[in-house]
């Protein structure tokens, strides 16, 4: 159990770090809102790209990541294990906040100003925003790697008598 778990947090990292990537160089290759065609297509592209990897890889990294300190009492003492559990807790809203959900919506209004549904004008555009959101998560993600590898001694928690062998 403890090696498919290690298994799916890291395939799952490496999709979440991958799919960050991936929307950094998206959003320095979209045009402005007014180039509305390749706005919208490259917004569409995001939207994808946040659906249907980001999303995903969130979700096993940080599911393997609760079940692995779950059923691993060296975890639940192990004070990095918990600093990568705060810190995994910011990737997770930064991501659904700042990420996940603008991504979608921009597709979705990017799409409908294209079809003639809304006006262009009011797409955001927010480009430098995201981009910038994207590379803190990203900087906090390459930290609960290093923490991992590294896995220092910041803070050891005493054993508790559930987790002593009998």
């Amino acid at each position: 159990m403890r090696r498919l778990l290690k298994f799916l947090h890291t395939m799952g990292a490496i999709g979440l770090m991958g799919a960050m990537a991936c929307l950094i160089v998206l959003l320095s290759l979209t045009p402005p809102p007014e180039a509305l065609a390749g706005y919208a297509l490259m917004r569409g592209a995001m939207g994808a790209v946040a659906t249907w990897i980001f999303l995903p890889s969130l979700a096993f990294t940080l599911v393997a990541g609760l079940l692995a300190v779950a059923f691993h009492p060296g975890f639940r003492e192990a004070g990095w294990a918990w600093v990568k559990l705060a810190t995994g807790v910011l990737v997770f809203e930064g991501g659904f906040v700042g990420i996940q959900g603008p991504m979608q919506e921009e597709a979705r209004r990017s799409a409908a100003a294209l079809r003639g549904e809304i006006d262009a004008a009011t797409l955001t555009g927010a480009l430098a925003a995201e981009r910038n959101t994207l590379w803190v998560i990203l900087a906090v993600a390459v930290l609960n790697v290093a923490l991992g590898i590294w896995r220092p001694r910041i803070l050891r928690l005493p054993r508790s008598d559930l987790s002593r062998p009998a």
